[in-house]
């Protein structure tokens, strides 16, 4: 820094003893600056600007509206001024091009019950569009705009699954609705679960690229310019970015894609056919392991894929087409993103610490029994209630553990005894007067006699609950 100090004043000293009219004939023009994209990996650190470039066309600005109905005051009420008021509400989020032809990914959150939804480009083109799928469980939606024969830029989606901790990345997105804004980062962590249920959707791309309220929906890039998540939420205390943020990866948002494209209505996801649990130091303990790895197979559907497979009780499946499996949700997103119908091999350690390749067929949840679903009415504990059997396809639908049933399931609880009485969403009904309940039909014919007693058992989170009702 001393140096520097020193140097200036030589500068000037030899500024001012320069010819003047030399110095005009030595630069005739002002230089124009140069600027050469980089050409390198080395190169490519000192500047993002040619990823930019190349990514920031695909990604757009999203707003829906929505109309709310909000109940008046009740004092008002008292003079008949209390009818329900209107208000418009907004929400702001970021969205990707994936088609050409104006196919734009995004969060569900961003659009959910959205009535208006505007798509605005890079360039500031605004369009209306379509919502081809929304699909809660991913938390993604695909929207459709209609440009005529215009060809839209568009992020690749690379769903090779090669992305490792300490890669670069770029977010790219509308925070706070300030305009398309970049900021970058690293992987931070693959494989991140955020449902403790082990979701299928729930293994997500950790990253420190800061992530704010409008990102949502945003592209998530790495230095080949391709689209590898989707920007999802964060963790904060804040509300703002702490450098901890979640994009759902592009395999997941590539199925949800081809979906929406497809014409499909829902994402057709395949299911393993098993319980299984995250291997814990304990449980690798008590099975003899070195260490806790993979996940432990705690229970078979029967006829499922995963029976067919050879798959059994006790088995610990450490690997899926040749990646090491670390929990319940790794593994389910494992399964997911295949399409029905693929093979995937599986690495199993059997219960004799012997080891096993398998192969499983990519299928979907099996709806036996039938659906069935009712709402009921009547002088009896479940009038207002919306039943149905529980099936592996009515689980995965809800989201919900399978291997509750076979059994009818509340979904839904409206006007009626049932609400005053306590019935919740995700009760199973076990018996109704001490006659056992399986379906639907089953539980129609026990409420349908009439009684003036009622004494009802019910599963809730795993423990059975019994009470007695006179009506």
């Amino acid at each position: 820094m001393r140096a520097a100090h020193l140097l200036l004043p030589a500068l000037v000293i030899l500024a001012a003893c320069t010819d003047p009219a030399s110095r005009s004939e030595a630069q005739p023009a002002l230089a124009q600056p140069t600027r050469s994209a980089p050409e390198s990996a080395v190169e490519m650190k000192t500047s993002f600007a040619p990823v930019v470039k190349t990514a920031a066309p695909a990604v757009v600005n999203i707003s829906a509206r929505r109309m709310v109905r909000r109940q008046a005051d009740p004092f008002w009420d008292l003079f008949g001024m209390g009818a329900p008021q209107g208000r418009v509400e907004g929400s702001l989020g970021s969205g990707v091009i994936v088609r050409a032809d104006g196919v734009i990914v995004t969060n569900n959150h961003v659009v959910a019950g959205g009535q208006e939804i505007i798509v605005a480009l890079a360039d500031r083109r605004e369009f209306p569009a379509k919502l081809l799928l929304a699909d809660e469980r991913t938390d993604l939606a695909v929207l459709k705009i209609d440009l005529g024969e215009e060809r839209l830029p568009v992020l690749a989606i690379d769903d090779t699954g090669d992305a490792q901790v300490g890669d670069l990345v770029l977010a790219i997105g509308n925070p706070f609705g300030v305009g398309q804004t970049v900021t970058n980062g690293i992987i931070s962590a693959l494989n991140r679960t955020a449902d403790p249920s082990g979701d299928a959707a729930a293994s997500y791309i950790q990253t420190d690229a800061a992530i704010n309220p409008g990102n949502s929906g945003g592209a998530l890039v790495d230095m080949d310019g391709d689209l590898i998540g989707i920007n999802s939420f964060i963790v904060s205390r804040s509300g703002t970015s702490s450098g901890v943020g979640f994009a759902m990866p592009a395999a997941m948002v590539k199925r949800v894609v081809e979906t929406a494209v497809g014409g499909g209505q829902r994402v057709e996801r395949p299911w393993l056919g098993a319980r299984t649990q995250t291997v814990t130091a304990e449980i690798a303990r008590s099975i003899g392991m070195s260490a806790p790895q993979g996940v432990l197979v705690a229970d078979i559907w029967p006829g499922g894929a995963a029976a067919r497979a050879g798959l059994r009780q006790g088995d610990v499946i450490l690997t899926v087409d040749g990646q090491a499996v670390s929990d319940v949700g790794g593994l389910n997103y494992a399964v997911g993103t295949r399409r029905l119908g693929e093979t995937l091999r599986l690495g199993v350690r059997r219960e004799d610490g012997q080891t096993a390749d398998l192969n499983l067929r990519a299928e979907a949840p099996p709806a036996t029994p039938a659906r069935d679903e009712q709402s009921l009415s009547g002088r009896h504990p479940f009038d207002g209630a919306t039943v149905v059997n529980l099936s592996p396809a009515v689980a995965d639908e809800l989201g919900v553990d399978p291997f509750q049933g076979p059994g009818v399931m509340v979904i839904r609880v409206g006007r009626g005894f049932s609400m005053n009485a306590g019935l919740r969403p995700g009760d199973m009904i076990r018996s109704v007067n001490g006659r056992e309940i399986r379906t639907v039909r089953d539980l129609v014919a026990a409420i349908g006699g009439g009684s003036a007693t009622w004494q009802v058992t019910i599963l809730r989170n795993g423990q059975p609950v019994t009470a007695n009702f006179r009506l």
